[in-house]
């Protein structure tokens, strides 16, 4: 069950370039979405959601998790930066109509700077991993 369908309200970005569509999980230890691919993304080239895609669904899963933590707080939703990517591993592009199972786990958290491990599973098989670092803006 969806924590959050409407996800606008706990992310910074904005249509042409959200890239997930429910917060299925926020929690201390990391958080879990879900998108589906559809034919009309800006990141979609020949039935395909490319790699920057990818990388950015990882990213905006971290940005929900934060979002969501500043929403239960009262907080406004900050801004954050992708840092570094590092061991990037895609094994196959998600095609349109495929539905994206992404989910970071948080390594190290220090000030505003969060590394992250994020994987992304289509029907339970890994698709895309990679580590991430993320800065907040603030």
């Amino acid at each position: 069950m969806s924590i959050a369908t409407d996800i606008l309200p706990y992310i910074p970005q904005r249509p042409p370039f959200v890239m997930i569509q429910s917060l299925e999980r926020s929690d201390d230890s990391g958080a879990a979405t879900q998108f589906t691919v559809t034919e009309d993304n800006i990141l979609v080239a020949d039935g395909y959601l490319k790699e920057p895609g990818l990388v950015e669904n990882i990213a905006q899963t971290a940005a929900a998790r934060i979002g969501y933590i500043c929403k239960q707080e009262n907080k406004p939703v900050p801004v954050g930066f992708i840092g570094a990517v590092q061991q990037l591993k895609i094994n196959r592009l998600p095609a349109i109509g495929e539905v994206l199972e992404t989910s970071i786990h948080i390594k190290n958290q220090v000030f505003n700077a969060t590394i992250v491990d994020g994987s992304i599973a289509i029907n339970g098989d890994v698709i895309a991993s990679c580590e991430m670092r993320i800065f907040v803006a603030g």
